[in-house]
């Protein structure tokens, strides 16, 4: 799956990009035909300590799902939006298998 990552108001080092792509990389466990990702990485100009912001955009055929986690760190936003992908994925699986 391509994984296309921008980061928002700050530079995103290596690390932090292999994190993300390799639990990008489970989510296909779930649901073989994605397409494509768009992931962005947002910090906010506030005073809370939850500024780290993900938003992924998962393209699948015929359909695109979009998960948004604010969080106080990037990993664990991007963790939390995967388990919420996850979920959306098992329930279009079963859908289509339903349908068939």
């Amino acid at each position: 799956m391509q994984v296309n990552a921008q980061s928002v108001n700050f530079n995103a080092d290596r690390k932090l990009i292999d994190f993300l792509e390799n639990r990008m990389d489970k989510l296909e466990t779930f649901y073989d035909k994605i397409i494509s990702s768009d992931v962005y990485l947002k910090v906010e100009n506030t005073s809370s300590k939850e500024n780290k912001i993900v938003e992924i955009k998962l393209y699948v055929p015929g359909d695109k799902f979009m998960v948004k986690k604010q969080c106080k760190s990037f990993e664990e936003a991007v963790d939390s939006a995967c388990s919420s992908l996850e979920r959306k994925l098992i329930k279009r699986k079963e859908k289509m298998r339903v349908q068939t």
